[in-house]
């Protein structure tokens, strides 16, 4: 049986109802105390959402035309040609607003133009904070596009399924995309809590693979942990997959053939999710053409069988 004392994650106990390993890949983990130079602004534009890169790029955008359109309107509504003079300072606000992002965005068209030498100094810092904003967003953006990832679709369950002349642990994979992933490797390894010293504390078992690694992945991949003497997983029923609150961690990394650059993809089960006695049903077969009909949505597909017959 290999053991490992620690995955990164200590031994010390955690919520036994929470997960180490979100579905979506990420760390169950709530970080405190962060201060303002531990955030890195590239990292944190390149990482969040799409939604809230957007939602930030936005609230950047009107934020800095609301400053200088304060500034304009400090230094007197005079010193911009055709603006509201003695109007409210609502009206005055939003006509230098207007005039701000037509500035910041260079598109200038002409209506207003600033007319002094403090409402000229205002519009080259602008002009310049400007060129230097959108190349920031153009960069970020970029760097967001490029950015290799893998989109490996999980089953939803893991099987312990009857194989060969005893049983199996294993679950399956599929890549989403259409981008050639090669030279996969996968590493699963088995988490639970026991009882060391009078003290209950997570213990780490690597549970070896039929197949740890695959040169090309143009299919699905069935990984198959064999459960014989040697596994951790030797006569555990399910209740005491339960009783020990047991998940199964797996890192997975491949090359993207389009990116020339490694990717990563992490997964979890909870004991909840561990089925036994059920096989996965084919998820892909030949089309009237000849060519292989891969069903994505079928990765997670399994159907009931008799323990009590080895599927071969």
């Amino acid at each position: 049986m290999q053991n490992f004392n620690d995955l990164g994650f200590g031994a010390k106990i955690n919520s036994k109802n929470r997960r180490l390993i979100n579905p979506d890949g990420s760390f169950d983990v709530r970080r405190v105390g962060i201060g303002l130079r531990d955030i890195h602004p590239y990292q944190f534009l390149i990482t969040i959402p799409w939604w809230k890169f957007f939602l930030a790029i936005v609230a950047i955008y009107l934020s800095i035309n609301c400053i200088f359109a304060l500034l304009y309107v400090m230094v007197g509504m005079e010193s911009l040609s055709n603006s509201p003079v003695d109007g409210t300072f609502g009206e005055q606000f939003s006509h230098s607003f207007f005039f701000s992002a037509q500035t910041l965005t260079t598109v200038g068209y002409g209506a207003t133009a600033p007319q002094g030498l403090w409402s000229n100094v205002i519009a080259v810092f602008e002009a310049m904070t400007g060129i230097m904003l959108f190349a920031i967003a153009t960069g970020i953006l970029y760097g967001r596009f490029s950015r290799p990832s893998a989109r490996i679709a999980y089953s939803h369950h893991a099987l312990i399924a009857p194989y060969k002349e005893g049983k199996a642990f294993m679950f399956r994979i599929v890549n989403r995309r259409k981008n050639q992933l090669i030279e996969l490797e996968a590493q699963v390894t088995l988490m639970w809590y026991e009882m060391i010293g009078g003290e209950e504390k997570q213990r780490y078992f690597g549970l070896p693979l039929e197949r740890k690694s695959v040169t090309l992945f143009p299919l699905n991949w069935t990984l198959v942990h064999p459960i014989d003497a040697s596994s951790p997983l030797w006569g555990v029923s399910a209740a005491e997959l339960e009783a020990r609150h047991a998940q199964v961690l797996i890192t997975i990394r491949a090359y993207d053939d389009t990116f020339a650059q490694m990717v990563h993809s992490r997964y979890s089960y909870k004991y909840t999710e561990i089925i036994e006695n059920a096989k996965f049903t084919p998820m892909y077969y030949p089309d009237p053409e000849g060519r292989i009909l891969l069903e994505l949505d079928k990765v997670g597909d399994y159907e009931r069988v008799n323990s009590e017959k080895p599927d071969a």
